[in-house]
C-alpha cells in the first residue's frame, strides 16, 4: 500500500528519523512531512514536478501528497520530520484544508530569514528528541506550536507569491474557502458558476480572481487537481483507467488522458506500468538505511547556538582547596601587554577612553604601539627633511604616561635608506628623553617588525647602547591579521584563562579594542570576528572579563587543577572557576563552536566547592561570567542580532554585558562549602575578603 500510516513517537504527535536514501518510491502519508537534507543531495517528485535539494535546503511534503524521494548520491543524510496534523487542528482551525509550500527551484531563496527561522525550529525539534532532558515531552509540543504558526504565517499556499494576501484578510479567506471547495469537491461536476453563486460573485469577477489565486483559468485548476488526485488511485488500486477517470470527476477517459498527458507527459496507463509496483515488491524497493539520528547533532548544531537546553546535562564536579598550603609564587604574566594596535588609532578620543578602562580595570605593565613612525603620524614627509615633527607622537606618550602604560614600540622599516632610519631613531630618543628624563625613556621597549632587515637592527642597536637604554627585542613582532568570529563569543572566557595560567599563550593576537581593517567582513557593526576585548562602541565583550577576573587572582597559588586556579593575597583567597574541555586550549573556528559544545558536552555544570581551614571570618564575593550571564555577543543574539543599534540599544547592551555579581558571608569553620554553576562556555570568580574586627 502506497499510503503510509506514520506511528509517531510515544506520547508526541511528531516522528523525526535520519535516513541515507538512494530510492524511496511514490508513496503518500496521512500526515506533514518536513525534508530537511543535512548532507549530499537528493530529488524530491512530488505530483509532476521534480526538485533538486541541496544541502541545508528544506522541501515540505503535505498530508496525502503523492512523492518520490532519490538521489544519486547515496552518501547524504536526510532528516524528516512527520507531523500529526490532528495535533495543529487543536490550535488552528481547518489546518488539514491547508498547503504549505516552499521554493526548492530559486538559487539562494532558501537563505531569507524565514529558512533560517524554520531550520531553527527543526533543529530544536531535532535536539529536544535526541536529548531527551527533563520535560523534553512538553518542550516539543511547544516548539510544534511555533513552527505550525511560523508555517502558516510564511509557508502557506496563498500567501508564499501573493504577499499582499498578508493585509487582505477578506480577499485571503476567500480564496481558501474557493480552494478548499474545489479540492473538497473535485470529483464532482462541479462549475464556476457554483462557486461563484457560494461567494455572491459574478462569474466574470471569480474567473479573474481564481487566475489571479492559482495562475491558471478554473477548468485548468479544476482538471490538474483530478488528475493529481488520480495518481494515487493509478499506483495504490487495481481500477480500470475509466473508473479512475470517472472517480475523479472527467466526464470521459478522453479528457483524463488528455490533462494526465499535459501535466506528466505521458498517458495514465503508461505512468501506472513504469511506476506501479505491487506491495510485496514495494517495500524491498524502498532502498534507503537509517542512521541514528544522534549523528545529526553535528549539522544542527550551528541553529542551536543559543538554544538553552542543548546538551546542557547537569554535572556535578568536586573541588577541595585547602588554603593552609602553598605551591609557590603565581606568574601572573597576562598582565604583561597588551597589543594596542596602530599609533593612529589610538590618538583617537573614544579609543583612549577604551585603554584608561582597561587600565582601571586590569592594569598592563606594556602596550604594544604599531606604526608609530609612519606618515599618518605627521612626523616626516620625506627622507631628506632634517626637521621631525614628534607632536602628534608626544601626544600619544603622554597619554600613555599618564595611564602608566609602558610602550613597546614595533620597528618597521619606514625608510629604504638606513641612515634616515637612524636619524629617526636618535631624533626620537633624544626628543623625548629631553621631555620625561632618560630614566622613563628607558624603560620603554622596542621591537623588530618582521620587515627590518637584519643590518638595521645591528645600526639601531648601536644607537640604543649609545644611550644605554635596554637591548632591543629581536623575536618579530608578526600581526595576526585572521578574522575569527569566535573572538565576540563567550569561548574566549575559558581559552584565555586556561592558557594564561598554563603559560600555554601570550595572546598578543588579541587588542584592545576592535577596528575596521581591509580584511574586515561586516555584516553588522558589533560583531565581526576583530579581536579587541572592546568592540567599536566600547562594549566590552566576554574576552575583557577574562582578562578582568585573572587580574583579581593573588600572588600566590594555592592549589590548581582542570578547570579552576585558587590563590591568595596576604589573608585573603581568590577561586577562579572555567568550563574546561580537553582542547580549550586551542582556538577554534566560529563554525566549530556550537558542534563542539556538543562533541564535548559543555554543560551546565554544577561546582561544589570546599575550602578548608579558613582562619578568619570572610566576605564573599563572587563573580560570574558566560554564555548565559553578562554576555554582549549572546545579549545581541537575544535582540534578534540587529544589523544597527539605536544608542538606546547599545546603552542596554552595554549596560547589561557585565558580570553578575553577588555577595555573601563565610564564618570561620573547619570546611566552607559553596555551589557554584557555569553554563556552557564562561567562569566563576570566588574572592574572600578577610573581616576587619573592630574594637569599641
Amino acid at each position: 500500500m502506497r499510503r503510509e500510516y506514520v506511528t509517531f513517537m510515544e506520547q508526541l504527535p511528531i516522528y523525526i528519523n535520519l535516513d541515507a536514501i538512494e530510492d524511496y518510491p511514490l508513496h503518500w502519508h496521512n500526515c506533514l512531512e518536513i525534508i530537511f537534507v543535512l548532507k549530499g543531495t537528493i530529488f524530491v517528485q512530488m505530483e509532476s514536478e521534480t526538485y533538486e535539494l541541496r544541502e541545508r535546503e528544506i522541501e515540505i511534503v503535505n498530508a496525502d501528497e503523492p512523492h518520490r524521494i532519490y538521489s544519486n548520491d547515496f552518501d547524504n543524510k536526510v532528516l524528516t520530520f512527520k507531523i500529526d496534523l490532528d495535533f495543529f487542528e487543536k490550535y488552528y482551525n481547518d489546518v488539514k484544508n491547508i498547503y504549505f509550500y516552499t521554493n526548492s527551484s530559486e538559487e539562494g531563496v532558501q537563505e531569507k530569514e524565514k529558512y533560517q527561522v524554520l531550520r531553527k525550529f527543526l533543529s530544536i525539534l531535532a535536539c529536544e528528541a535526541i536529548q531527551k532532558s527533563d520535560d523534553y515531552d512538553e518542550k516539543i509540543e511547544e516548539e510544534m506550536i511555533k513552527l505550525l504558526f511560523h508555517l502558516l504565517n510564511n509557508f502557506h499556499y496563498l500567501i508564499y507569491d501573493e504577499e499582499d494576501l498578508r493585509e487582505n484578510e477578506v480577499q485571503f479567506e476567500r480564496y481558501h474557502r474557493i480552494t478548499k471547495f474545489i479540492y473538497n469537491n473535485y470529483m464532482n461536476k462541479i462549475s464556476l458558476k457554483d462557486i461563484a453563486k457560494r461567494e455572491f460573485l459574478s462569474s466574470y469577477y471569480l474567473s479573474h480572481e481564481i487566475k489571479n489565486m492559482a495562475g491558471t483559468n478554473f477548468m485548468d485548476f479544476l482538471n490538474s487537481t483530478r488528475v493529481h488526485e488520480s495518481v494515487k488511485l493509478l499506483l495504490d488500486t487495481e481500477k480500470t483507467i475509466s473508473e479512475i477517470s470517472e472517480e475523479v470527476g472527467f466526464s470521459h477517459t478522453r479528457y483524463y488522458n488528455k490533462y494526465f498527458k499535459m501535466y506528466y507527459k505521458m498517458t495514465p496507463l503508461q505512468f501506472r506500468k513504469k511506476n506501479y509496483i505491487q506491495e510485496e515488491k514495494y517495500e524491498r524497493a524502498k532502498k534507503l538505511k537509517e542512521i541514528p539520528i544522534l549523528e545529526a547533532i553535528d549539522y544542527i548544531s550551528y541553529y542551536l547556538e543559543d538554544y538553552d537546553r542543548f546538551n546542557y546535562k547537569k554535572e556535578i564536579v568536586k573541588i577541595e582547596a585547602d588554603v593552609s598550603s602553598n605551591i609557590g609564587k603565581l606568574n601572573n604574566y597576562w598582565k604583561e601587554v597588551i597589543n594596542l594596535g596602530d599609533a593612529l588609532e589610538l590618538l583617537k578620543e573614544k579609543e583612549q577612553s577604551f585603554v584608561k578602562d582597561i587600565q582601571k580595570d586590569i592594569g598592563f605593565e606594556y602596550g604594544i604601539v604599531q606604526y608609530l613612525f609612519h606618515k599618518d603620524m605627521r612626523i616626516y614627509f620625506n627622507e631628506n627633511v632634517d626637521f621631525l615633527n614628534w607632536n602628534e607622537v608626544e601626544k600619544l606618550m603622554e597619554f600613555l604616561v599618564d595611564i602608566q602604560l609602558k610602550p613597546i614600540i614595533i620597528l618597521d622599516k619606514v625608510f629604504e635608506n638606513i641612515d634616515a632610519f637612524l636619524r629617526l631613531i636618535e631624533s626620537f630618543i633624544l626628543y623625548f628623553e629631553e621631555l620625561y628624563g632618560i630614566e622613563e625613556v628607558g624603560n620603554w621597549k622596542f621591537r623588530v617588525s618582521k620587515d627590518l632587515p637584519k643590518e638595521y637592527i645591528l645600526a639601531a642597536q648601536e644607537i640604543f647602547d649609545k644611550y644605554q637604554l635596554e637591548d632591543i627585542v629581536e623575536e618579530p613582532f608578526i600581526e595576526d591579521e585572521n578574522v575569527n568570529f569566535i573572538y565576540d563569543t563567550s569561548y574566549m572566557v575559558p581559552y584565555i584563562i586556561y592558557n594564561f595560567i598554563n603559560e600555554k599563550e601570550n595572546m598578543l593576537f588579541l587588542k584592545a579594542y576592535d577596528t575596521v581593517e581591509e580584511n574586515s567582513v561586516m555584516k553588522n557593526e558589533l560583531f565581526f570576528g576583530a579581536p579587541g576585548l572592546t568592540a567599536l562602541n566600547g562594549i566590552k565583550k566576554s574576552s575583557y572579563y577574562a582578562y578582568y577576573f585573572l587580574s583579581k587572582l593573588g600572588d600566590e597559588l594555592v592549589s590548581k587543577g582542570d578547570g579552576y586556579i585558587v590563590t591568595s593575597c596576604e589573608d585573603n583567597y581568590q577561586i577562579l572557576l572555567y568550563s574546561f574541555t580537553e582542547d580549550i586550549n586551542k582556538l577554534i573556528d566560529f563554525e566549530a563552536l556550537s558542534k563542539k559544545r556538543g562533541e564535548k558536552n559543555i554543560s551546565e555544570k554544577e561546582i561544589s566547592l570546599s575550602i578548608k581551614n579558613l582562619q578568619y571570618d570572610y566576605k564573599v564575593t563572587i563573580y560570574e561570567i558566560g554564555e548565559k550571564v553578562g554576555s554582549a555577543y549572546n545579549n545581541w543574539i537575544s535582540m534578534g542580532r540587529p544589523k544597527r543599534l539605536t544608542e538606546e540599544e547599545v546603552e542596554i547592551i552595554y549596560n547589561i554585558s557585565k558580570p553578575k555579581i553577588s555577595l555573601h558571608f563565610a564564618k570561620k569553620k573547619p570546611v566552607y562549602n559553596l555551589i557554584s554553576k557555569i553554563q556552557g562556555y564562561g567562569a566563576v570568580l570566588i574572592t574572600l575578603q578577610k573581616v576587619q574586627k573592630h574594637l569599641f
